[in-house]
């Protein structure tokens, strides 16, 4: 039998349905899968074991051996999704010895379907990086070449899907944090329109931006997820009013006729000058294969995407500036101590002062301080009040697109995978790594990455498609599609990368 930590996570459920294997059995797989990938790699801040899956599961009342969707299959979680009593660091270390004493919505309703955790997994601190590389836990590398970056900052969701440490895993997006990584590991990652999936439970960055989604192997793996994931919530407030839909049997039923009479577009601003060109070619590689299946490829205009990084970099370092103003040592995290810095607090704001600069990294401090001064009297006009009135244009500019196509087709990111420590220290050229997966956000829209090809040195390239806010679906039908016509298979030699589907 195919060895159990290549498999989908749909062939995972079929042998489970037909007792071939038994929960234990597939948890031990990617236990001992993720073992001999988390030395190498570090894709885990936390790796359970399957006793620690299965009496986490017992504790909260789960049914691993039941009939739910999901019954006895492994999924991997960002380590800003809180798992009620297990450790939620966001990558800090001012959360380094937090334990929530509650579930996220997302977790309650895969426990619910009858999934397994096999651990957290991790993340650039408080999800503010593109590289994995900000953890106060250890950087994460990737699986096709361990000098390079995995991307991020959801790194390491990517690579325990990318080596079958995990079938499926949870991210979450703000700015590119699942879409990016997906792309730079050759996994698929999966954004859902905003509000779609509900946030309660997923520690904050940027409110208006994050939302949680699905990496996976298949468009089918991401469906089945998402089919128990999404859906209103009461606890969030931004929950959108929609139930969950029955994506899997529409993509089951869905090949490449789909695409006969499908209009798909091609941005130009997203085919810019200094993209790699083997990044370029792939894209329109699929777009060229899409219109030989039957669809309607035109080039359209988002007039307004070049200003989207200078937005995003004011309005999510501002809301980040609010939303991480709670950890000041007083109620949960960190705290400074008068033995760890050998003196006394002068004052409450010296207590406050010591115990953020030692429990935030560079990066986390210098958004905060960003956005704090664009927040702030005589500025917040000038920089965020400006920023919110360019954010509606490159809204409207997708919403005028919509009327002309059903999807947009763009490069996922402008590179594959960089060396680790080749932008660390160069905070502008680190931004631009997620140039082409900001306006989804700013927007709202579902955003899907697709592994494509490969580059010339054995790198992913993941391709991008977009569509408008709602159509989750007929972007899960999409990428399937774009997955039947580009199959891709990593070399099965490959030390920590799995093969092809099973």
């Amino acid at each position: 039998m195919t060895a159990l930590h290549t498999c989908t996570l749909r062939r995972l459920r079929e042998l489970l349905v037909r007792r071939e294997v038994s929960p234990g059995e597939v948890l031990h797989a990617f236990y001992e899968r993720g073992r001999a990938v988390q030395e190498a790699l570090h894709p885990y801040i936390r790796l359970f074991t399957p006793e620690e899956s299965r009496a986490a599961e017992s504790r909260q009342g789960g049914e691993a051996s039941g009939e739910g969707p999901l019954a006895g299959l492994p999924v991997a979680l960002k380590d800003n999704i809180c798992l009620r009593g297990h450790g939620t660091t966001c990558g800090s270390r001012m959360l380094k010895d937090y334990r929530p004493p509650y579930d996220a919505t997302v977790v309650c309703r895969l426990r619910a379907a009858g999934a397994l955790f096999t651990g957290k997994t991790n993340m650039d601190e408080f999800a503010m990086g593109s590289s994995t590389e900000t953890s106060w836990f250890g950087v994460t590398r990737n699986p096709y070449d361990p000098q390079r970056i995995p991307g991020g900052s959801s790194g390491g969701s990517a690579v325990v899907v990318a080596t079958g440490a995990s079938p499926v895993a949870l991210g979450s997006d703000t700015g590119g944090s699942i879409r990016q990584p997906a792309a730079l590991c050759g996994v698929l990652g999966f954004k859902p329109t905003y509000g779609r999936v509900s946030r309660y439970g997923l520690v904050a960055f940027a409110s208006s931006l994050d939302q949680i989604g699905v990496f996976a192997r298949t468009a089918f793996d991401a469906g089945m997820v998402l089919e128990v994931i999404a859906g209103h919530d009461d606890r969030d407030a931004t929950s959108l009013p929609i139930a969950a839909e029955p994506f899997t049997e529409a993509i089951a039923r869905c090949d490449v006729t789909r695409m006969k009479g499908v209009r798909v577009g091609l941005p130009r601003e997203y085919f810019i000058e200094g993209i790699q060109p083997e990044v370029r070619d792939a894209v329109v590689d699929v777009a060229h294969a899409l219109e030989d299946a039957g669809a309607v490829v035109t080039e359209v205009s988002l007039p307004n995407t070049e200003y989207a990084v200078a937005v995003y970099y004011i309005i999510a370092p501002a809301e980040a500036s609010s939303n991480l103003a709670r950890y000041d040592g007083v109620k949960f995290g960190h705290r400074s101590t008068v033995q760890k810095r050998k003196r006394e607090y002068g004052s409450l704001v010296d207590m406050y002062r010591y115990t953020r600069s030692e429990g935030f990294g560079a990066e986390v401090k210098r958004r905060i301080m960003l956005g704090t001064y664009v927040l702030s009297s005589g500025y917040y006009d000038a920089y965020y009040g400006k920023a919110q009135r360019v954010r509606a244009l490159i809204a409207q500019d997708f919403e005028q697109v919509f009327r002309q196509v059903d999807v947009l087709l763009t490069p996922t990111t402008p590179t594959t995978a960089f060396g680790l420590g080749e932008k660390v220290n160069d905070p502008l050229q680190m931004y631009l790594s997620d140039v082409f997966t900001i306006p989804c956000n700013l927007a709202g829209l579902p955003g899907v990455s697709v592994p494509v090809g490969y580059d010339a040195a054995g790198l992913p390239i993941g391709a991008q498609l977009l569509a408008p806010r709602g159509a989750d679906g007929l972007l899960l039908e999409m990428a399937h599609v774009v997955q039947q016509l580009r199959p891709l298979c990593p070399p099965s030699s490959h030390p920590y990368v799995v093969g092809c589907a099973a």
